[in-house]
């Protein structure tokens, strides 16, 4: 199935997930599940992730409409990652996503986990926006992570916050295979 003319023309926007709260890529990827079963076309592009044991990246096989490219480093192998390394492996997500955002092959770009390599200083807000401000007119951007910049905040169309109330990890509870990721 192909989303109609009418349906790409309503997208463009821009929406940022972010907070301390759990959700924000299982929101995006709820978007992503409810576009694709309209016919669009989706892809995340995960900053901080890796290739490899992501529920999301498995499922995402299955689902026609859907392409997760994960672009992160993999801080839990145990192997050390350089500042230097995460730097230049956001900016190389950066360019992946400046070159999809502006092809127009998509019509929803999510930028998984990229407020966070702006708020660890691996990418400037101003590089961000730069690539957003070129993308093709139709094409949505979901944007996640923790904490962002104030310019992001003000950029996007739609914030929603996130907030934590209670959450397991307080009482040494750790990450769960298809729960958190």
């Amino acid at each position: 199935m192909s989303a109609d003319d009418d349906t790409r023309r309503e997208l463009g926007l821009v929406q940022l997930y972010m907070g301390d709260g759990k959700g924000k890529t299982t929101a995006a990827l709820g978007l992503a599940f409810r576009a694709a079963g309209r016919g669009l076309r989706v892809v995340m592009i995960q900053f901080l992730k890796p290739a490899g044991d992501c529920g999301e990246q498995a499922m995402a096989e299955r689902v026609d409409g859907i392409t997760i490219l994960p672009m992160g480093l993999d801080h839990m192998s145990g192997r050390a990652v350089t500042r230097e390394e995460d730097v230049k492996s956001a900016k190389t997500a950066l360019a992946k996503a400046d070159e999809v955002l502006r092809s127009g092959e998509y019509d929803i770009v999510i930028l998984d986990e990229a407020n966070n390599a702006v708020r660890m200083g691996f990418l400037e807000a101003k590089d961000l926006i730069r690539v957003l401000d070129r993308r093709a007119k139709q094409v949505e951007v979901v944007l996640t992570g923790r904490c962002t910049s104030q310019d992001l905040v003000d950029y996007a169309d739609l914030v929603t916050e996130m907030k934590l109330v209670k959450h397991p990890f307080r009482d040494g509870t750790g990450a769960r295979a298809g729960i958190e990721y």
